[in-house]
């Protein structure tokens, strides 16, 4: 075989992967948003009220549910907020009121919500809500980052020819793959001990191939202790007859970790990136 450049692999990896969908998913925003809309338009009759604590004393005693929409007014994804003041310590449940009415006025005015709805920086709860929900979801993108990289190396997996439901499976733990092909896979599950789940495994007449797929476009610690797990996984897997690790990456944020990369890179012979997978490297991989 002959020996990779790494300098030459680690340069063409990619900025970004993103497709449309990676930035916001709408669909989920809107959905959230419509489960609490009725509370928040009873909400919207307090907007420009020039008396917003009785107003809204009157409002909670008449439809107390109204409470459920308030964490998510501060971008809170919880049915609980704790609060600390010189009065004490409070834990404030939205979902199933526990407190006064009176210390509710207190955490909407402390808060700043009083002040957000009476005076008009906002005119309509559905449209901040919705706002709150996007920049929420943005928090997401680090998930879709990751089954981007997934669903990029399964349509190459696919059009590779692995399309049956016994030539490939999706994330198939160390336990069902020992279980369907009777492999002894203790040297990568530390006897055992250690559950690993696969992102893809393909199923050959020859051989079982474990594969991990990820894109990472910022550097971090968490690089270089994946670089350095993986090294161990594909050492240890070379001690099995009849199993492969096979990792896929790529992202600019391995730059930052490119020491371990290339040390990984060195002693593992299937660790591919998206420019490899254009030029076919599947069908050469998959025997």
């Amino acid at each position: 075989m002959v020996k990779r450049d790494f300098n030459a692999w680690l340069a063409g990896f990619r900025d970004s992967i993103a497709d449309y969908g990676y930035y916001v998913d709408f669909e989920k925003v809107n959905r959230n948003v419509d489960t609490i809309k009725v509370e928040l338009n009873i909400l919207n009759s307090l907007i420009g009220s020039k008396n917003i604590e009785t107003d809204f004393e009157d409002l909670i005693k008449k439809y107390p549910e109204v409470l459920k929409c308030i964490p998510l007014l501060l971008a809170v994804r919880a049915n609980e907020i704790y609060a600390i003041d010189g009065n004490g310590e409070f834990t404030y449940k939205f979902k199933n009121p526990n407190l006064s009415v009176e210390q509710y006025k207190i955490f909407m005015r402390k808060t700043g919500l009083f002040d957000l709805i009476s005076n008009h920086i906002v005119n309509n709860l559905m449209d901040y809500a919705t706002g709150v929900e996007t920049g929420l979801d943005s928090n997401g993108r680090k998930n879709r980052g990751g089954h981007l990289m997934e669903n990029l190396v399964e349509s190459f997996i696919q059009k590779a020819g692995f399309v049956r439901d016994d030539t490939y499976f999706k994330e198939m733990y160390i336990h069902q793959i020992v279980e369907k092909w009777d492999i002894d896979l203790s040297a990568i599950s530390n006897q055992g001990k250690m559950e690993k789940r696969f992102d893809y495994v393909i199923k050959t007449d020859n051989m079982i191939y474990g594969i991990e797929t990820n894109f990472y476009g910022s550097g971090g610690s968490k690089l270089n202790e994946t670089a350095r797990s993986y090294k161990t996984l594909a050492l240890e897997a070379d001690t099995i007859d009849g199993f492969t690790f096979v990792w896929f990456t790529d992202g600019k944020g391995w730059t930052s970790a490119r020491h371990n990369l290339e040390e990984t890179f060195d002693v593992m012979e299937h660790i591919y990136n998206i420019n490899d997978l254009e030029k076919g490297i599947m069908s050469g991989v998959f025997r």
